[in-house]
């Protein structure tokens, strides 16, 4: 992964499905959010004022992250965190999303 981002602090990627990835966030200390997508949705680059920390619990979604738009993929159970902060867009896969994030201060 980039430097900007790290991947989720915790072993437990193949564990996939909202459930797993809800618990994985609070287990962190977050509080989870869940949202979907489509096949090929795309976020325009943005940024948040918090770190976030996201798993793909269903399907998959590349970040472009930082100012090189450096590619990091996402399948189902795979996270990062996001400093806050960071440029970032997203291209979500082939068969939609399923993500789940929470945010801790910047």
């Amino acid at each position: 992964m980039t430097s900007a981002v790290e991947p989720f602090p915790d072993d437990r990627s193949a564990e996939t499905g909202v459930g797993a990835a809800d618990a994985r966030l609070r287990a962190a200390g977050v509080e989870p959010s869940a949202w979907s997508n489509g096949p090929g949705v795309r976020y325009a680059v943005h940024e948040h004022a918090t770190t976030k920390l996201l798993i793909c619990a269903e399907g998959s979604i590349t970040f472009l992250v930082g100012p090189d738009s450096t590619p990091v993929e996402l399948t189902a159970g795979h996270g990062l965190v996001l400093p806050a902060r960071t440029p970032h867009a997203a291209i979500v896969g082939a068969a939609g999303c399923t993500c789940l994030e929470g945010h801790r201060p910047g």
